[in-house]
C-alpha cells in the first residue's frame, strides 16, 4: 500500500504552535505529511524545527527553493492550508504568492490538486469585507473552505483557544475528497 501525500500548509496563526498535533493526526490517518510553513510561522518553530523534521521525515519548507536546488517535496495528492489567517487568506484570494506556502497551494489548485483551507481568526477580523471576497474567490476556484460547524467557527476577539483547533474537521474533509492510501 502506498501512502498518499498531504501538504499541510500553515501560517502564523495561533494553532500553528501546535502544528505537530495536526501532523500526528494526519499521519494516524495514513497520510505521508509534508509540512510547509510561512516564513513567520517557521520562526515560531525555529528552536524546535528538528523535532518537526523528525516527525515528518522530511525537511520543513518555508521558502522558495533556489533555481539550482532540487525540490525536496514529493508530488501532493491533496493540500490543506490550516490554520489560515486573515492575512494569508486575503493574499491567497488576491493572487499574491509572496511565500512558498501560498504559492504552492495557489498553483496546486489550478493543477488539479484538491485544495482545502480551514481558517483561524476572530469574528472582528472576519468582519473585514475583504475576507468574504477572498473566501468567495477561493471557492470559485474550487478550494474547499472549511468554516462553520464542519470547520472552524470564528471566535470572539481575545477568546480564541488555539490548542483546541479542530484538526479532525479538516482531516475529515480531506479524507472525504481523497483517501489517504491507494
Amino acid at each position: 500500500m502506498t501512502k498518499r501525500v498531504l501538504y499541510l500548509i500553515a501560517c502564523a496563526a495561533g494553532p500553528t504552535q501546535y502544528i505537530d498535533e495536526g501532523v500526528r493526526q494526519a499521519q494516524a490517518r495514513g497520510w505521508d505529511t509534508c509540512l510547509i510553513l510561512t516564513p513567520a510561522a517557521a520562526t515560531w518553530w525555529e528552536p524546535r524545527m528538528a523535532e518537526l523534521e523528525k516527525l515528518t521525515g522530511r525537511l520543513v519548507r518555508s521558502r522558495y527553493k533556489l533555481p539550482w536546488e532540487k525540490d525536496a517535496l514529493p508530488k501532493a495528492d491533496a493540500m490543506l492550508f490550516a490554520p489560515l489567517s486573515c492575512t494569508s487568506l486575503n493574499k491567497w484570494g488576491g493572487g499574491i504568492s509572496d511565500t512558498l506556502a501560498i504559492g504552492l497551494i495557489s498553483e496546486g489548485v489550478h493543477m488539479g490538486v484538491p485544495a482545502l483551507a480551514m481558517p483561524y481568526f476572530n469574528q472582528a477580523q472576519g468582519a473585514q469585507p475583504a475576507v468574504a471576497r477572498s473566501i468567495a474567490d477561493l471557492r470559485s476556484q474550487g478550494v474547499v473552505f472549511l468554516d462553520g460547524p464542519d470547520g472552524y467557527e470564528s471566535h470572539p476577539p481575545k477568546q480564541g483557544n488555539p490548542q483546541a483547533y479542530p484538526w479532525h474537521h479538516a482531516l475529515d474533509a480531506v479524507g472525504s475528497i481523497v483517501s489517504p492510501a491507494s
